[in-house]
């Protein structure tokens, strides 16, 4: 049996876009790209490095079939950073509720690739993703089993919490 954990989950939003696009940070090669027909098993490589250290649940266990429905459906939009030629992120972006909302489904770097500056700039192009299919608003959440950090980096980008609920996870050990 699954050790049970309990987050609490904040949503946040922005309802108008920021004013610029932060600019890559210098020092490493960096290329942004979108997949698109991303192969199950890659997506799987990273969901589990980025989300394993916060015991991300949806998708964890999805057979293949489905979860190449969900992450090629239309509506659905994912962009894998590389640094000096590595995967070390990815955000997935939700579209399924345009024209009122864009969601960023998810959001994260490996953890070879924390603490290098890299965060603000690639959140920067996600919310910027976002904001190009012109939705009403724009969310994200994050829990308490994320990054510490994530909240603060979230509203330093210009999301304010709209609020929160509690939700049991099974532990990704």
């Amino acid at each position: 049996m699954a050790r049970r954990l309990t987050a609490r989950v904040t949503r946040l939003e922005m309802t108008a876009p920021p004013p610029r696009r932060l600019p890559a940070p210098s020092g490493s090669k960096l290329a942004l790209m979108r997949v698109e027909a991303m192969p199950p098993h890659f997506y799987r490589y990273l969901h589990e490095q980025v989300g394993r250290p916060h015991h991300w649940p949806l998708r964890r266990d999805t057979p293949d079939a489905e979860l190449a429905a969900v992450i090629h459906a239309d509506g659905t939009e994912i962009e894998v950073l590389y640094v000096d030629g590595a995967p070390a992120g990815f955000w997935e972006l939700d579209l399924s509720g345009l024209p009122d909302e864009a969601e960023i489904r998810y959001f994260g770097l490996m953890p070879d690739f924390q603490g290098r500056g890299l965060s603000k700039f690639f959140l920067s192009a996600a919310i910027f993703a976002g904001w190009a299919h012109g939705p009403g608003r724009l969310a994200i959440h994050t829990n308490t089993l994320d990054s510490p950090r994530a909240l603060i980096l979230y509203q330093k980008l210009g999301f304010r919490a709209v609020g929160w609920f509690e939700e049991e996870v099974d532990a990704w050990e």
